[in-house]
């Protein structure tokens, strides 16, 4: 299984309102401090001598074989102090360190090859270094070494072997192992499906400020898993990941906004949330601001903003932005008007399975409008249309393909129905 962190791993789909799960099995750098962050050593720490004393001790020590002195003069390259900022140079001394079992050093090293700072990215290697530490106790590596394992990268993925790193790093009362132990409680990969200890674990990282843990709170009282269901407290949590910069927690505060659960519904402030969001590149944000100025919720009606931001969201795959990008250039809103364009990304959204795109998609294909005309294919794209929708709207699907099936031939409604099974068969792309 693969998830979607902050930093290293994969995934939760987010699809209207509001997301679906928690998503963050997260990776190096949230509390340890990202590369070019680590702390200097006694060499720099409470001592009367000038900068160029200090430098000049701690080359000499760290020539001399001493692992500290090897860890902070990597340190002291990391951060440039007292030497221009050197990543390689730092690599160099952080692996000398390491191979004489420092595990700080370790640890640093795996997050070097894991990210490719200093050095060619290596996932293997990343393992190697994280592996060494975790196994003298490192909780940071331990719950980098479950990430590793989560997501297949330099292992054979293993949801179990994941969990039982978590586990360590968790117990010794380190966040991100919390999180990340909650999560595959959630989920219920490589442990049994759990909401109460996921709630549990979640609470423990949470309380320690962990933003990823307090958006999966903040998930898990919107749905009443494992806790009862309280929009209220949904709206606490998302905030205090919110304020803290995670984008998923500020785009679900938007929606709690924009729909008024445990707030006062404002558009305004829902708009506020969702350009935060947006600006970090997150396509579900970026989708809600493209329709707050398609239909002026909270900003003053904007086609070539909307058409701005539905663009940034489809480019990400997202298929409902897909879906109303290929409407704006259908109707000639905010961009000229171009029918052959909008066949182009209503078919991107129905290839995803999204209803409206495979309806709309149909009708171009019956009317010939960007595309030729071709009865055989709008049946197809009406029928699957029908199958993913209820209501008014399946009604209207079923009118539009029965239309269709009344003027083809035999064949050529045969063929319309093989070609929906074999979609069906493949499944959204």
């Amino acid at each position: 299984m693969n998830y979607t962190l902050w930093t290293v791993v994969a995934v939760t789909v987010m699809v209207g309102f509001p997301v679906c799960v928690p998503e963050e099995i997260q990776a190096a750098g949230q509390q340890r401090g990202t590369p070019g962050d680590f702390r200097l050593g006694s060499f720099f720490l409470g001592t009367q001598r000038t900068e160029e004393q200090e430098w000049g001790a701690i080359q000499a020590s760290a020539e001399a074989g001493d692992v500290d002195a090897q860890y902070d003069l990597g340190a002291a390259y990391d951060n440039g102090v007292g030497t221009p900022q050197d990543y390689a140079e730092a690599v160099r001394w952080y692996r000398r360190a390491a191979e004489q079992g420092h595990v700080d050093a370790q640890f640093v090293l795996g997050v070097r090859y894991f990210f490719g700072v200093g050095i060619a990215q290596d996932d293997t290697e990343a393992v190697h270094w994280y592996r060494l530490a975790a196994e003298q106790g490192a909780a940071g590596a331990q719950s980098e070494l479950g990430v590793m394992y989560a997501n297949g990268r330099g292992v054979s993925q293993d949801d179990a072997e994941a969990a039982r790193w978590f586990r360590r790093a968790a117990e010794q009362g380190y966040a991100m192992g919390q999180a990340n132990l909650g999560e595959l409680y959630y989920l219920g990969q490589g442990v049994p499906l759990d909401y109460r200890e996921a709630v549990r674990w979640y609470g423990l990282a949470a309380d320690q400020g962990n933003a990823a843990a307090q958006f999966s709170l903040g998930v898990v009282r919107f749905f009443g898993r494992g806790v009862a269901q309280d929009y209220a407290e949904a709206v606490r949590w998302y905030g205090l990941a919110a304020e803290q910069g995670h984008a998923r927690a500020q785009n679900n505060l938007g929606l709690m906004y924009t729909r008024g659960r445990g707030v006062p519904q404002d558009d305004a402030v829902a708009v506020s949330w969702f350009r935060l969001a947006a600006a970090q590149g997150l396509p579900d944000a970026q989708y809600q601001l493209g329709f707050a100025y398609d239909f002026a919720r909270g900003v003053l009606q904007d086609d070539g903003e909307a058409v701005d931001w539905y663009r940034q969201s489809a480019r990400q795959g997202h298929a409902a932005a897909q879906f109303s990008l290929g409407g704006m250039y259908a109707g000639g809103r905010g961009v000229p008007q171009d029918n052959a364009v909008a066949v182009v990304w209503y078919r991107r959204a129905a290839d995803q399975g999204h209803a409206s795109a495979q309806f709309s998609l149909g009708g171009m294909y019956a009317r010939g409008e960007g595309v030729a005309q071709d009865a055989v294919q709008a049946h197809m794209w009406f029928h699957l249309a029908a199958a993913r929708s209820t209501g008014a709207f399946q009604a209207q699907a079923l009118r539009e393909r029965d239309g269709l099936a009344g003027k083809l031939s035999a064949a050529d409604h045969g063929e319309a129905q093989r070609l929906a099974r074999e979609w069906e068969m493949a499944g959204p792309r």
